[in-house]
């Protein structure tokens, strides 16, 4: 059983909606935490608002005293209370194998964490990590200097690890050029580096939930968290190559590409 606690999608393409279709995919049973509500298509996010910070936890609680959770992932938390009370049930729940996706902007560039959230972030919920997914952005804010290169990659990744994840894959989408490597850190080993090629097309709404969210499940079935995120990264690129051209904007992958090959 796996759970993700983040923000819904109207659209379907990203959060809550995309790592149920994941778990699914992955034959794991999914269940969820709602900790907002967005108003979003393929064009962006037209408003969100957060649900409160102690619903979100008895979400959690309610989930795991009767269901349970072998696995669980956050995605967007919008706000310093709601990570600071993620944590907290997170904590009471036991769970122990923990998904941290950084969402800090949409893939339309809408903004869903605020300022003040980034510390709440860094000092609660990644000590609490077992895999930490920040894409260059989101490692820049956290670590507090610009990546602009691999060599970037890999500090920010071992500083990231100081702060308590076991493993940090810091995503490298945002750099130029035809790859787009991932730098897969883990505590007390040397970096790691995961190729591939950038996929063409503009499909590709909901990309860093689907990632974190087949890193959870693979937890949840058991696998070591380095192994999780390489098979999650193959997996995410099966859903990226059979996006779906749905609407005007960024269309989303499609996590489930299996049952259309």
């Amino acid at each position: 059983m796996a759970i993700t606690i983040a923000g819904s999608d109207s659209g379907g393409g990203a959060g809550i909606a995309a790592d149920l279709k994941t778990f699914e995919a992955h034959g794991v049973w999914g269940t969820c935490a709602i900790a907002a509500v967005t108003a979003q298509n393929t064009e962006g996010v037209q408003g969100f608002d957060t649900v409160a910070p102690d619903l979100v936890g008895s979400q959690v609680s309610s989930v795991a005293s009767d269901i349970g959770i072998d696995a669980a992932k956050t995605g967007m938390l919008a706000s310093a209370e709601l990570v600071r009370a993620v944590a907290a049930a997170v904590a009471d729940a036991g769970i122990e194998k923990l998904v941290v996706d950084t969402v800090f902007v949409s893939k339309h560039g809408d903004t869903l964490l605020a300022d003040d959230a980034v510390g709440a972030l860094r000092e609660r919920l990644l000590p609490l990590a077992t895999v930490a997914t920040p894409n260059l952005p989101e490692a820049s804010r956290l670590v507090g200097f610009a990546i602009a290169d691999r060599a970037g990659m890999e500090r920010a990744g071992q500083a990231l690890v100081d702060l308590g994840p076991e493993v940090v894959l810091v995503k490298g989408g945002h750099l130029g050029g035809g790859n787009s490597p991932d730098c897969l850190v883990v505590r007390g080993s040397a970096p790691v580096w995961l190729e591939a090629a950038r996929l063409p097309g503009r499909h590709t709404h909901g990309t860093g939930c689907v990632l974190s969210a087949a890193i959870c499940a693979e937890l949840a079935r058991g696998m070591e968290p380095a192994d999780a995120c390489v098979a999650a990264k193959h997996f995410t690129e099966r859903a990226i190559n059979a996006g779906l051209e749905l609407g005007r904007g960024v269309g989303p992958v499609n996590p489930g590409w299996e049952r259309m090959t």
